[in-house]
């Protein structure tokens, strides 16, 4: 693919795509426990609300936003969504704004999500990888980014290409190529957006063990690295899983033999930090095959506890941004990519702010203020090419890099220090959801049609 006919593009053509958000989120109580009570019956029903439904556990619940042609019509709707939740759930119950757990109790008090009938199958494959991971990993919570690329856009691209492929080939090599380029360089999303630097005593002591401090109630925490969600402790397959991203018949070749060999349960098992999404989810890899890929899911984002979603649009921004510079960036020859990306994908998770951590780059180490300035200025250069306007996300990005107590990791680390990690938790999501009782009561626009089409869907699932 021959991507300088980029520059025949209008900004406008290029950053064009379908957008959307997923957020996971424990309920806590005042005091930091783990809420225990069911999915709040204001919601409806689990298996048919599209936006409001709940992850593993009855006491997770998960906001899914529909696709968007703008990040801002995708991070509105997001927000306006999370301040209804928040608001709706009683007076003493908190989304939990942290991607680790709150308290939790016994491991067989957690309630594991509760279907009907209809929804067996669902819960059966909760209680299946209850039994593999613990139930514990399974509360790890966090942000999910759904992209594409518009199809004009795709479609043009694929009229300046002169080969034989069809436009579904065409399609699926932009996606693989992104995804093999993500997973190399994710670590850098890792460190601008990672805030999971604690951990209660009631959780998985893998993840404890990785901690160099402790407060003064019962907790501990981590000076050296931002993201524990996407450390080695956190919520990934028992063994290293490398499939094929060459082509998507040698990508379903592998998850199958994966699933022969009892490695995984079915396709969805594969943790990744990008997914290739297909037409028909039920029907993973023969839709991949038949369909092509559809989309695909940013899974690397932690909660941000310091908004009142959990999420801020400038790293969205830079997202969109970072998605387009792997589809446009070179990529190494080096065969053991992989390998060497989950290693630097969890040094940067666990020890990101220790200054001789090291990242490997084809083998050679290299520190990561150098290769994560570098990747920013090719950014600026790539936006400065292709007439993109988004100077000052990159200007926020690049001064997290010079200057580390500028990530939220860090920022997080100071509030920890004084006041404790669940104290500092408790206090961010008590604020976090007065802020979005504050703007539900003074919104001017809640009224309109196809914002109160969402507030009854979100409510009732109708």
């Amino acid at each position: 693919m021959n991507f300088k006919n980029l520059s025949k593009f209008s900004s406008d053509e290029i950053l064009a795509g379908s957008f959307g958000i997923e957020w996971e989120s424990l309920r806590a109580k005042g005091d930091g426990e783990l809420s225990l009570t069911p999915h709040p019956a204001i919601f409806g029903d689990k298996l048919t609300n599209p936006l409001v439904t709940t992850d593993f556990s009855e006491s997770q619940i998960e906001i899914i936003t529909p696709a968007f042609k703008t990040i801002d019509e995708a991070f509105d709707t997001f927000s306006l969504l999370s301040d209804l939740v928040n608001a709706s759930l009683p007076s003493d119950e908190y989304l939990w704004f942290q991607s680790i757990p709150c308290i939790l109790p016994y491991v067989d008090e957690i309630p594991i999500a509760q279907y009907t009938e209809a929804g067996e199958d669902s819960q059966k494959y909760r209680e299946d990888l209850a039994k593999k991971y613990g139930v514990k990993k399974q509360m790890i919570s966090g942000v999910h980014f759904n992209f594409s690329f518009s199809d004009d856009f795709l479609e043009k691209l694929y009229s300046f290409e002169d080969s034989q492929i069809t436009f579904k080939e065409f399609k699926n090599e932009v996606y693989l190529k992104i995804a093999r380029n993500y997973l190399r360089y994710c670590w850098l999303i890792i460190y601008l957006t990672g805030c999971s630097i604690g951990s209660h005593k009631t959780f998985s002591n893998d993840c404890i063990y990785l901690m160099d401090a402790k407060d003064d109630y019962g907790s501990f925490y981590s000076t050296k690295g931002p993201s524990f969600r996407n450390a080695s402790c956190g919520y990934k397959n028992l063994i290293e899983l490398y499939p094929s991203y060459d082509s998507i018949d040698e990508f379903a070749r592998d998850i199958n033999e994966f699933i022969g060999n009892g490695d995984l349960s079915e396709a969805k098992e594969l943790y990744t930090q990008i997914r290739l999404k297909p037409k028909n989810p039920k029907d993973l890899l023969n839709s991949l095959t038949d369909d092509g890929i559809e989309y695909i899911e940013i899974r690397t984002l932690d909660i941000n506890p310091f908004y009142k979603c959990g999420l801020v649009k400038h790293d969205m921004k830079f997202l969109h941004l970072f998605l387009i510079y792997m589809l446009i960036k070179d990529e190494s020859d080096y065969n053991a990519w992989q390998k060497e990306a989950k290693i630097n994908e969890e040094n940067v998770a666990e020890r990101a702010y220790v200054d001789s951590m090291r990242l490997l780059k084809d083998g050679e180490e290299v520190t990561l203020k150098s290769w994560a300035s570098e990747i920013i200025n090719e950014m600026f250069g790539m936006c400065e090419v292709l007439g993109i306007e988004e100077n000052h996300t990159l200007n926020l990005m690049l001064n997290r890099v010079a200057n580390p107590d500028l990530t939220y990791g860090k920022r997080l680390l100071e509030l920890i220090k004084n006041e404790g990690y669940i104290n500092t938790h408790v206090k961010l999501s008590k604020n976090n959801k007065k802020t979005s009782i504050n703007n539900l009561n003074n919104s001017s626009f809640i009224s309109r049609k196809e914002v109160q089409d969402y507030v009854n869907i979100a409510l009732v699932g109708k």
